[in-house]
This record gives structure tokens, C-alpha cells and sequence, in this order.
């Protein structure tokens, strides 16, 4: 059954100007449509909001960044957008019209990948994150559905809707937007975001092309969520016999749990992957997958949409009998589940580097006769946990590092330590434990109720500041007028100052554009004067790059935007577009015409008309034009005929 025929917006017309024509996708929070510009007359595609969702301004800021972020990416493998807009209930993006599929679409086509073609799939998406990571921006949503492959073969990365830029506040108090077998662990757990959390997707998104299936499984997105935290994505070996084992290393590179461990940023993991595909054979990069059935897309753990999840809790936060239900099922596994290859090359953990020197300093006091053993088991096994209190959590996570010691975060409010400071460890302080022991470190996020500042007049990014000082998240910003704020101080928040909200809530705020400055007419005038009387009013002047013909003198403004009357702050823009003098014509001959079809025939060849009569006015005929019928004159000038008396 053909769902579009159900569609309401199928058929219309967006703001006069996008023809809906057929729906291509649905996802969480957009439907995608093939649409045409009327204007250009040119194929696009058209990502319109729910309307359900249209009414949250978290939703419509989203999808707005997501125009004004891509906008800014010039790259031959990502979607471009063109334009950003709204028409009632309708808020949409037209965007660069792929012809083609998704890769979603070949995985359940095809299942597993040859590792050549998977990784000249890969290599495209990693130049196009690549261009956003440099630009700042973190994608945040990686995964099949988003990649693109045209008919041409180009691949293109698409929907930047949770795009972030590198640094932002990310406002994930007990839910995170995404898509569950794609989310890397500290995006589950904490809500954190940077570019090692697209490395990390991209990492997944490769097992799920040489394998076909995706590296964790589960009945609900709570036990998927829960093996991204807990479990290495496994070897596509394990599941692939006969693939190369540097495919499986670059798998584990860019899956590592910690993200520390990760290349850092999209640009890392390409040259890492052109390192991996040059130490491949042929024969390596031809190995024909065997021919599974695709993996089954049942279920609401294997769902590809982009939904808000609830974060799941921390290992030290599940409840016992779940561990050692989650235990016993990894005891379980087959022990020959790790390929040979891999089992004889272990990943390096933090705590290495010390127990290395210890086995250095074991060796020397063999060599030296001196008794071991005791020394050993009393001594070198063991450390002492350093006192962490009042630490940052980068100060706590180094300090523990440099002991060879294992680093677990949790979080928790307090009323005494300072937001973002380790209030309490576990061991605790001075205890003792393994060398190669693990240290849980609690994280304060601040009291547990927070009160909004006094924000009133304060410059936007000091009041940024002091929001994230209080451990409240910068949100949304409005502009409005206002004759008794400074320009660029702000108004007025919401909530309101003095209003008591949990850690990390949004606040919205509303700066002021001060007083209003009413754009003055200066069209008709010269550009050097145009410019200075709009420089006297606080605007500045920009001049179109691209001259037109008008009524007025070669060298005037032609026409002005905003238009005269229009309201702007002090230091917005104003556009000109400087004449370069009317368009030269023909006249026609209206000599021995009646004076109404004379004037109708110049006003139609674009002139402006003027009659004078003979005495007395009984001759209706024209006699005289002032310009000859043939010869040329200025569009919109003004064409005199007469009619002789008797």
C-alpha cells in the first residue's frame, strides 16, 4: 500500500515555493520527502519536523542549528542544506537530494561486506566527519541510516539534527538523544559528547558491514544500552572467520570503551583506516563474507530511530542479582570465541606501564639473591588509594593513572564539594588495594536544587558563565528590543531568577538588541551618500556585489534591505544595490492612434505617459511623441504625445 496517499502534506506547496511530491523516509523526529523548488526548478529533499514536535522549542532550536551548522560545511560528502524555514505546524530543511540508498539499506539487501567495500564506505563518512569535527561540530547520531549511497556510487553523510558544537553544555539530565546500538558508553552514562563518541558509532557501524549484525544485542534497548557499558564490542572475526586480525584491532581502536583510548577525532580514525587498508593483501580485502542471512530488524533494541533514552545507571549502581546474572552468562561464553590472533594479542591496559617496572624490579633482585616472595605479596602487590577529595575529576583520573590504577565515575549531588570535584572514592582514601585494582570516583554535581542567578543586564557570555558556574545549562537565546538594556546584556531568563530547578537544567534567556534603530530611505541617493546617512544612525553598509538597471541615475541605490521604516538594532546590516542606470528601449509609433490606445501601448513598452490636447479638443488623434517611434529611450521615462486642435 502506498503510505504517501495517507500523507497530508504530500501534494502541497510550502511556503509558495517547495511542491511535496512523495514521502521517502520516516524517522523519530523528521519525515524526509522528495520535493521540487519551484523557483529553481530542481529536485531536492525536503526534512519536515512532526508538528507534534514542532510546539518544543528544544526540538525547533535542534533542527534550525542543524541548518545553520551544515551550512557552514563545504564538503563533497556531506548532504548539503539548502534552506531553513517554516509554514504553520510545518518547520523543514531542503536539503541536497541523494538518488540512491542508505547503507541501512544494502546491509539488509546484502548482510556482510567484502572488507574493501566496507572500508571504501568508510572512508568517505570519515572525510565528512572529518570537515565537521575541524569545524567543531560533533554529529552525535552515526549510524546505516545516515549514510547515503547515490547511484553514482558518492557517499554522503546526512542528518546533522543532533549536531553539537565541540564544547556545548549537553543538557542530558537522565535521558540522551540517539540511537541505541550506536551510542558510545559515556554518552549512556554521563550524557557526554565530543568527537570520540562519532569515532566510536563509526567503530560499530564497520563491525555491523563485515559482519552484518551489530556487535551487541539485546531483548530491550536497556540490555543493549547496558553491554555498550559493560562488554568490548567483539573481534568481527568471531563472528567472520578468516577476516584479517588488523581488522579487528582497527574495530577495538575505535570501540574502546575509554574514550581516552580512542583516536581522537574522525580525521585520526581515516589515517588509521588507510594504514589498516595498506597492510592488507588483496586476497584480504576480497574475503567474501559467508553468505548469512541479513540480521533481522525486529524489536525495539534493534530500531534505527533517533529517540530520547533514559541513561542507564552505572555498573556500581545495578542491583547485585543483575550482576551476577550479567556475570555468569560472560563465564559462559566459549572460551574459543577469540580468535587465536587476538588471544595472543591482548589490548594494553593503564596499569601496564606499572606492572611492567615492578616485573623489571623483580628481575633485578633475582639477579641479586635477594628473597622475593615476601616482599611481593606484602608489598609489591599492593598500593595505597591516593586522596582525591576536592579534585577535579582530570586531576583524580591522572592521579590514579600514574598509581597503574583502573578508573570507574560515578555522580551524585552534594551540598559540600563543588560541582565537578570528587567527593567521595571507593576504596577511600588510604586504603589498600591491588596494583592493578580499579578506584571508583563520585563526581559532585552540586546541591541537589540549585536556585537560578540574577541574570538582568548582564553581558550574554558572562551570564553563560555564571550559569555553568551554578551548575545550570545555557539554552536557548531570543533577541528583543529593549531602551533600558545594553545591547548584548540580558533581559530576562526562564526559568526566572530566584527559581529553584535541578543541576543541568536549561535556562532560556532573551538579550537585549537595545534600542531600536529605524532604517532611513535612501534610495534614489548616491551610494557614498546612502552609506554615510545610514553610518550616522549606527548601521553598517554593505554593498550587493551585483549591479541592476533602474529609473534611477547610473551610481544611486536602486533599492535598499531592510526597507525604509524597518526596525534594526545599532551595528546590523544594510544592503544596497546600486543602479547602473535604466535599460534603453524602442518606442513604438503611436502617431495616428486614438490618445487610450497610444497610452496603453507606452505603458505597455514601460514608459510613463503624458497626453497634451490641441484647442480646440475635438481632435482625439495623436499628432506628435516626443521620442520618435524607433528610436530608444530609458525604461520608465515619460513619453509626451499630442493631439492638434481643428
Amino acid at each position: 500500500m502506498d503510505t504517501t496517499l495517507n500523507d497530508p502534506i504530500v501534494g502541497q506547496v510550502l511556503d509558495g515555493r517547495y511542491r511535496v511530491d512523495a514521502r521517502i523516509a520516516v524517522g523519530g523526529m523528521a519525515t524526509v520527502y522528495r520535493a521540487v523548488d519551484t523557483r529553481l526548478d530542481r529536485v531536492l529533499a525536503l526534512k519536515v519536523m512532526h508538528p507534534a514536535l514542532a510546539a518544543d522549542v528544544s526540538f525547533v532550536e535542534r533542527f534550525i542549528r542543524e541548518a545553520k551548522s551544515v551550512a557552514r560545511l563545504s564538503h563533497p560528502n556531506v548532504v548539503a542544506v539548502f534552506d531553513q524555514g517554516a509554514e504553520g505546524a510545518y518547520v523543514y530543511l531542503a536539503m541536497e537530494y541523494v538518488a540512491g540508498c542508505t547503507l541501512r539499506d544494502v546491509l539488509r539487501d546484502r548482510g556482510a561486506l567484502q572488507p574493501r567495500a566496507a572500508l571504501d564506505i568508510l572512508e568517505p563518512v570519515l572525510a565528512a566527519l572529518g570537515s565537521a569535527h575541524r569545524a567543531g561540530f560533533v554529529h552525535r547520531d552515526m549510524k546505516p541510516e545516515n549514510v547515503l549511497i547515490g547511484d553514482d556510487g558518492r557517499v554522503k553523510v546526512a542528518d546533522f539534527g543532533l549536531v553539537r558544537t565541540v564544547g556545548d553544555v549537553t543538557n542530558t539530565t537522565g535521558t540522551v538523544l540517539g540511537t541505541v546500538p550506536y551510542l558510545a558508553p559515556e554518552q549512556i552514562e554521563y550524557g557526554e559528547s565530543d568527537t570520540r563518541v562519532d569515532v566510536y558509532a563509526c567503530g560499530v557501524v564497520l563491525h555491523e558491514m563485515l559482519t552484518g549484525a551489530k556487535p551487541h544485542g539485546g531483548d530491550t534497548p536497556a540490555q543493549v544500552l547496558y553491554r555498550h557499558l559493560n562488554e568490548d564490542v567483539p573481534a568481527p572475526s568471531a563472528a567472520v572467520p578468516g577476516l584479517a586480525v588488523e581488522l579487528d584491532e582497527l574495530v577495538a581502536a575505535a570501540t574502546a570503551r575509554d574514550p581516552d583510548v580512542r583516536p581522537h577525532d574522525a580525521v585520526a580514525l581515516l589515517a588509521l583506516v588507510r594504514e589498516t587498508r595498506a597492510a592488507l593483501s588483496d586476497a584480504q580485502l576480497d574475503a567474501i563474507p559467508p553468505q548469512a542471512k541479513p540480521e533481522a530488524e525486529e524489536g525495539a533494541a534493534a530500531d534505527g530511530r533517533t529517540t530520547v533514552i533514559p541513561r542507564i545507571l552505572p555498573a556500581e549502581d545495578v542491583p547485585e542479582e543483575a550482576r551476577v546474572q550479567h556475570t555468569s552468562r560472560l563465564e559462559m561464553a566459549p572460551a574459543d570465541r577469540t580468535p587465536p590472533d587476538r588471544r595472543s594479542r591482548p589490548r594494553r591496559r593503564v596499569g601496564m606501564p606499572r606492572r611492567g617496572v615492578l616485573a623489571t624490579i623483580v628481575a633485578v633482585l633475582l639477579v641479586l639473591g635477594v628473597g622475593t616472595g615476601v616482599w611481593y605479596i606484602n608489598s609489591g602487590q599492593f598500593t595505597h588509594v591516593p586522596s582525591l577529595l576536592g579534585q577535579s575529576e582530570q586531576e583524580a583520573r591522572k592521579r590514579l593513572s600514574d598509581e597503574g590504577l583502573d578508573v570507574k565515575i560515578g555522580k551524585d549531588f552534594s551540598d559540600s564539594f563543588e560541582r565537578g570535584t570528587v567527593m567521595r572514592s571507593d576504596p577511600a582514601p588510604r586504603a589498600r588495594i591491588r596494583g592493578n585494582g580499579t578506584v571508583t570516583i563520585v563526581i559532585s554535581r552540586g546541591p541537589k536544587i540549585v536556585k537560578v542567578p540574577d541574570l538582568e543586564s548582564m553581558p550574554l557570555a558572562e551570564a553563560r558563565r555564571t550559569l555553568k558556574k551554578a551548575g545550570l545549562a545555557p539554552g536557548v537565546v531570543n533577541r528583543s528590543f529593549d531602551d533600558n538594556i545594553a545591547q548584548g546584556s540580558v533581559i530576562r531568563s526562564s526559568p526566572a531568577s530566584g527559581t529553584e530547578v535541578r543541576p543541568d537544567s536549561g535556562v532560556a534567556l532573551v538579550v537585549s538588541k537595545g534600542s531600536p534603530v529605524e532604517v532611513p530611505g535612501v534610495t534614489g541617493e548616491s551610494a557614498d551618500d546612502a552609506a554615510a546617512a545610514l553610518k550616522e544612525e549606527g548601521l553598517k553598509v554593505k554593498i550587493a556585489s551585483v549591479r541592476v538597471n533602474s529609473p534611477v541615475d547610473a551610481g544611486s541605490v536602486a533599492r535598499q534591505s531592510p526597507a525604509e521604516g524597518s526596525e534594526l538594532s545599532r551595528g546590523e546590516t544594510v544592503t544596497l544595490t546600486v543602479s547602473k542606470g535604466p535599460r534603453m528601449i524602442s518606442v513604438p509609433d503611436v502617431t495616428g492612434q486614438k490618445t487610450d490606445e497610444a497610452r496603453k501601448q507606452l505603458e505597455a513598452a514601460g514608459f510613463e505617459v503624458k497626453v497634451e490636447r490641441g484647442f480646440p479638443f475635438l481632435n482625439d488623434s495623436v499628432d506628435e511623441q516626443s521620442v520618435k517611434g524607433g528610436d530608444k529611450a530609458a525604461e520608465g521615462s515619460t513619453i509626451t504625445i499630442k493631439t492638434k486642435g481643428i
